[in-house]
């Protein structure tokens, strides 16, 4: 319940913006200068912050702006903080998944033999979000882009829906590339139903990003060793298709307290590790 209830807060807090919503607006006051921790659409409606990686392809090829720098620490203070707790805790595209899961459909669990499809949001970081931007900017240094304009399902539930809906001229202007990015948000919701997580697992640029700070995030997920006995409970509760007794901060993993519930010895536990190197004075 505390992790539904922070997520709860999470969405409504960074999408408060109620006017946006009644007028079919978007909100430009100086919050957007700023970055929210998890996928949140700039575009939408309700936004108060920006979505990190829609500014990162803005100015990934330029390092003379100063949001460029700005940027990179944001990731560099986030991932080092959190890792992918922002995934499990503080993202409501990732809550949105959770409670579209709960419809009672069939459920796919792949096996570890296809655990080569969670590079896949490596791919998309790299293409969409990098390389892409980089190679193709506009007069002032703008980068294209392109995950946003072309694959985004988070832009195209939280923003493009909410923004036809209330604003009739941009229905009238949206054409084959918004229809191309609706039946991919129809694809992922679809898929979402049946996988859990599967935007989070297998697209998602930011996941990815925050993925690569896991193992030495400050919020950390341990094991007592002498205490475990491999029952296997931690990796039947593990949704996100990881094995914790063995690989407690994987890549995959979104801090998400599941394996230290189903822990039936408490050999599981979660919290910040901050090492504090102790004084060496010298006696004179």
């Amino acid at each position: 319940m505390l992790r539904k209830t922070v997520q709860i807060i999470t969405a409504v807090l960074t999408n408060s913006y109620y006017k946006g919503f009644l007028n079919g607006t978007i909100y430009k006051g100086k919050s957007k200068l700023f970055c929210v921790p998890g996928f949140n659409c700039y575009s939408c409606p309700g936004a108060l912050g920006s979505c990190p990686i829609g500014a990162f392809q803005a100015v990934v090829n330029s390092a003379q702006y100063f949001i460029s720098f700005y940027l990179l620490g944001f990731f560099l203070i986030i991932g080092t903080l959190l890792g992918r707790f922002v995934c499990g805790w503080l993202c409501p595209f990732g809550l949105f998944q959770e409670w579209i899961y709960k419809i009672p459909l069939r459920k796919v669990h792949l096996s570890h033999r296809y655990g080569f499809l969670k590079y896949f949001k490596y791919l998309f970081l790299l293409v969409f979000v990098i390389f892409i931007p980089i190679l193709f900017s506009n007069a002032w240094g703008v980068g294209d882009p392109a995950y946003c304009k072309y694959i985004c399902p988070v832009g195209t539930l939280e923003a493009g829906i909410p923004l036809l809906y209330t604003n009739e001229s941009l229905r009238s202007a949206a054409g084959t590339l918004f229809n191309w990015k609706l039946g991919i948000l129809l694809l992922v919701v679809l898929l979402s139903t049946k996988i859990y997580r599967f935007f989070c697992k297998y697209m998602c640029p930011l996941g990815a990003i925050y993925a690569l700070f896991n193992k030495i995030s400050c919020y950390h997920i341990k094991i007592d060793k002498q205490a475990c006995n491999k029952c296997g409970n931690c990796l039947n509760a593990c949704k996100m298709g990881g094995i914790p007794y063995e690989d407690p901060n994987s890549p995959e993993c979104i801090r998400c307290g599941a394996c230290k519930k189903a822990c039936p010895v408490n050999a599981i536990t979660t919290g910040f590790n901050i090492p504090v190197r102790k004084a060496n004075f010298r006696r004179f």
